[in-house]
C-alpha cells in the first residue's frame, strides 16, 4: 500500500511520525512523510520518502497569548493549504493525517478519491471527561467540558476557513466550510487513532465510535545510534543527573533559563544536563553539561528526573523511561499534558513558564528526585506503556 503521512508544526508534531512510518515500512508498505523542509533529515534517516509541505515550522519558541496564537495559526495553515495538494500523489492509497493537516487533507482526499485515517497526537474531540487541551486545565464539569470542547472545535474551524476556501477552489470542489467537513466526518464515524498512552489519557467513554487511543508512536532512532562520548563520560562521572530542556520553546529566554537551571541544580545539590533547544540553553561547569540534539529514548532512562516544557512527545518520553517529571508548560496543549502527568503522580505540580524561578525549580527538583513516590508512579506508567502497540494498531486499521 502507498501511504502518505502528512504532518506539520514543530519537531514534536513531526518526529513521532518517523517512527510510525518506519514501522509501516517494515511491514511492507511504501511510506512517504510530507512535512516541512526543516525535518527532511529526520524523515530520510528513518528510511522514508520525503515530500515538502510549503511552510515554516511552527513552535519557534515565542511565549504568546491566545489571540496571538490564533492569528499565527491561521497564517500558518493558510500558507500550508496553498501547497498541500501538490504534496499528494494521485497514486496514493491512504492518507494518514495529523491534527494540523487533517482539516486540509480531507478535502484533497475528496478530490482524489483517497482513503483517510486520522493519526492524532492530541485529543481534540469534545468530551465531558476533561476540558479542551488548549483551553486550560480546570474542569468545567461534564456538561461544561463538552460545551467548551465544541467551542474549541468551532475556533479551529475559523482558523482553517481561508485555507479550506482556497484549497477547494483550486481542487474544483463545491464550497464547503471546515465545520461542514468536520460534521460530515463525525456522522460517518471516520476513524481517528490517537498516538498517546491510556496511562495518561484513557479513552473517554462519551467519544463517538471510530475514535481510539492506541499508544504512542515514538520518534525513529537508528539501531546503531549511541549517546555521544561526552555524554557517556558525564553520566559515568557521578550520580544520575537531571535533564533540563524546553524543546523548541523559550526563544529569547536562553540566558535567563540557563541561569535559573544552574542555580536550581546547585541549590538542590544535583548535577544537570542542559539541552540547548530553541531557547539556546548553555552552561559550563564540572556539574553541568550542555548538549545539542540527543534522542530522548537513549538519554532519559539514564537520568534522575526530567525538567521539560510538557510537550506531548517529551512528556511521554520521560514517562516511558520511568523518569519523574518537573513540567514547566509554556503554551498551547502543554498545560494539559503537564496536568495529566501530575494527576497520575509521575510529576510534580506544574510550574508555569512565566512563574519559573531558581527557588521553585530547586524545590521541585528536590521532591522529584528524593521522594520515591514520583519514580514509582512513573515506573507503573512505563510498564503500562510497554504493553501498547501504536504502530500495530495502525496496521490493524489498514484492514
Amino acid at each position: 500500500m502507498r501511504i502518505l503521512i502528512a504532518a506539520a508544526g514543530s519537531r514534536g508534531d513531526v518526529a513521532p511520525y518517523t517512527g510510525l512510518g518506519a514501522g509501516l515500512r517494515e511491514a511492507g508498505h511504501d511510506v512517504t512523510l510530507a512535512t516541512t523542509d526543516a525535518f527532511a533529515p529526520l524523515v530520510r534517516e528513518a528510511g522514508l520518502g520525503f515530500r515538502s509541505l510549503p511552510t515554516r515550522p511552527q513552535g519557534q519558541g515565542g511565549v504568546e497569548g491566545r489571540r496571538e496564537l490564533m492569528r499565527a495559526a491561521a497564517a500558518f495553515v493558510t500558507e500550508l493549504g496553498r501547497g498541500f495538494a501538490d504534496a499528494v500523489d494521485p497514486g496514493t492509497d491512504l492518507l494518514l493525517l495529523s491534527v494540523t493537516t487533517a482539516p486540509l487533507g480531507a478535502h484533497v482526499a475528496e478530490a482524489l478519491g483517497i482513503r483517510t485515517i486520522g493519526a492524532y497526537l492530541q485529543p481534540t474531540a469534545a468530551t465531558g471527561a476533561f476540558p479542551p487541551n488548549v483551553m486550560g486545565t480546570r474542569s468545567l464539569g461534564r456538561l461544561g467540558n463538552r460545551i467548551a470542547g465544541r467551542f474549541a472545535l468551532r475556533m479551529a474551524d475559523r482558523v482553517y476557513t481561508e485555507a479550506v476556501t482556497e484549497l477547494r477552489s483550486r481542487l474544483d470542489l463545491p464550497s464547503l466550510a471546515p465545520s461542514g467537513m468536520r460534521r460530515r466526518q463525525e456522522r460517518a464515524n471516520k476513524p481517528v487513532l490517537h498516538g498517546f498512552s491510556t496511562a495518561l489519557v484513557p479513552r473517554p467513554a462519551d467519544w463517538r465510535a471510530g475514535l481510539d487511543v492506541v499508544g504512542n508512536w515514538w520518534p525513529y532512532v537508528a539501531p546503531e545510534r549511541r549517546l555521544p562520548a561526552e555524554v557517556e563520560d558525564f553520566l559515568a562521572a557521578g550520580a544520575r543527573p537531571v535533564f533540563i530542556g524546553f524543546g523548541s520553546m523559550g526563544a529569547g529566554h536562553g540566558e535567563r533559563l540557563s541561569g535559573i537551571a544552574v542555580r536550581a541544580l546547585r541549590r538542590a545539590g544535583l548535577r544537570g544536563i542542559l539541552q540547548s533547544g530553541g531557547a539556546g540553553l548553555a552552561a559550563d561547569g564540572d556539574d553541568v553539561l550542555t548538549i545539542g540534539d540527543v534522542p530522548h529514548a537513549l538519554l532519559f532512562p539514564r537520568v534522575a528526573a526530567v525538567v521539560h516544557h510538557a510537550g506531548a512527545g517529551t512528556a511521554a518520553a520521560a514517562l516511558r523511561a520511568g523518569a519523574p517529571g518537573i513540567p514547566v508548560p509554556v503554551t498551547a496543549d502543554q498545560p494539559f499534558w503537564a496536568a495529566r502527568l501530575a494527576a497520575i503522580g509521575a510529576a510534580t505540580d506544574p510550574i508555569p513558564f512565566a512563574s519559573l524561578t531558581a527557588e521553585r525549580l530547586a524545590d521541585a527538583l528536590g521532591r522529584a528526585v528524593r521522594q520515591q513516590t514520583y519514580a514509582r508512579a512513573a515506573s507503573v506508567a512505563a510498564q503500562h506503556m510497554a504493553t501498547e502497540d501504536g504502530v500495530g494498531a495502525v496496521l490493524k486499521a489498514l484492514g
